[in-house]
């Protein structure tokens, strides 16, 4: 999905739908993060942008403290019922980039689908003085692609963006374009020019089934989805489950999660 800058307000609104229909993250990822860094009961690990708490579960249950930073309040609110059974857990509502945070003092940073929100030079400046040496930077995402199974479906939903969503916001189409490993390796490549080293990269992939109305659950997570008038998003979305119910009834959703290490000399 295209990123909008100015948006990150409105995930917060949708806290519960976002929580529930928003997908975690294969075991596979966090075995390569942890092979990277190891993480136990007396690391300090902060989280950037919790949201709805997809990637949290499996650092707490390493037993670290962790400290996550969450820019909305309704996300704050529900990861702290979420994890309240984790005494080293807390929440900080705020943006990152006015969260102060000790020199030194982290052993892994790590931020799922969230670090494109803040300015890259600020935010990768930010991580760097906040890990210790030989601490690690770990972003990742999710980065779903269409329906590559049933080519008439993702044609005839690619038609209905063109009509709806690129008209409503002014813009001309793209055609979606799946996550490579050349994407990985670029984005990798980025904390190099803030002092970090040791760069390594990964790719997991799944694929994800949803009904007609799952599906257009999902896309109301979406910040550019949202912001689309209601009238209109309602018939976009309307049009959508029809398509899906015409081509089979279901909707496949190829997924591409990249990750990206580096650790402060």
């Amino acid at each position: 999905m295209p990123i909008l800058k100015g948006l990150e307000w409105t995930f917060d609104t949708k806290a519960p739908l976002y929580a529930k229909l928003r997908p975690g993250y294969v075991p596979e990822l966090y075995e390569k993060i942890f092979q990277y860094k190891p993480i136990h009961a007396s690391s300090h690990v902060v989280e950037i942008g919790i949201g709805g708490g997809q990637a949290t579960l499996p650092f707490l249950q390493t037993g670290c403290q962790l400290t996550a930073v969450e820019y909305g309040s309704n996300f704050s609110d529900l990861c702290r019922e979420k994890f309240k059974e984790f005494p080293g857990f807390s929440v900080i509502t705020g943006k990152f980039e006015d969260v102060d945070f000790e020199a030194d003092s982290c052993d892994l940073v790590f931020s799922a689908s969230a670090f494109h929100w803040i300015p890259e030079e600020a935010g990768c400046r930010k991580v760097f003085s906040m890990l210790k040496s030989g601490g690690v930077f770990a972003r990742f995402a999710n980065r779903p692609y269409p329906d590559k199974s049933n080519p008439e479906l993702s044609d005839a939903i690619q038609k209905l963006y063109e009509t709806y969503y690129y008209k409503f916001h002014k813009r001309k189409p793209e055609t979606p374009k799946e996550y490579t490993a050349e994407n990985a390796r670029a984005a990798a490549e980025i904390p190099l020019k803030y002092g970090f080293q040791d760069i390594e990269y990964a790719l997991f992939h799944r694929i994800r089934t949803f009904s007609p109305s799952q599906y257009t659950a999902l896309l109301e997570t979406y910040s550019d989805h949202m912001i689309i008038e209601e009238s209109i998003r309602k018939e976009f979305f309307s049009k959508i489950q029809e398509a899906i119910h015409q081509h089979g009834g279901e909707i496949h959703i190829y997924d591409t999660m990249d990750l990206q290490l580096a650790r402060k000399p």
